[in-house]
């Protein structure tokens, strides 16, 4: 688990300020967005022609509750992907990849007047 991850589990209080919502709609956020990427994993599996049967390869080194928070504070912070790779424990490219993995996910999700509204409070901010 991620430091970020477990600082919001013994603070929840302060998720609000760390990725601009309450402690309990991030619960509900990454139910939503567990469900909608394991629907569309679905979706993508029974499509594919296989020769060897799925569940090979790498496993992943964020969980899909990091995977989700890497990308809610990115849209908070704005921080270079760098620096999400140092705090999350993953190579910059990772971080890169995993953002933009979630970013379509989390727009179907959120309404994305509360997406643009992250963004332009970060950048009146800089």
């Amino acid at each position: 688990m991620s430091g970020v991850l477990n600082y919001i589990e013994e603070n929840r209080k302060e998720t609000k300020r760390l990725i601009g919502m309450e402690y309990e709609q991030l619960q509900q956020l990454i139910q939503n967005a567990e469900y909608l990427h394991h629907d569309k994993q679905g979706l993508l599996e029974s499509k594919k022609v296989r020769i060897i049967t799925g569940g090979g390869g790498r496993k992943p080194k964020l969980s899909i509750k990091e995977q989700i928070i890497l990308t809610l504070v990115y849209l908070r912070h704005l921080t270079t992907f760098q620096l999400l790779g140092i705090q999350f424990g993953v190579s910059e490219s990772t971080a890169n990849d995993t953002f933009n993995y979630w970013l379509p996910l989390l727009r179907e999700l959120l309404p994305s007047s509360l997406i643009e509204q992250v963004k332009k409070k970060n950048l009146t901010m800089n």
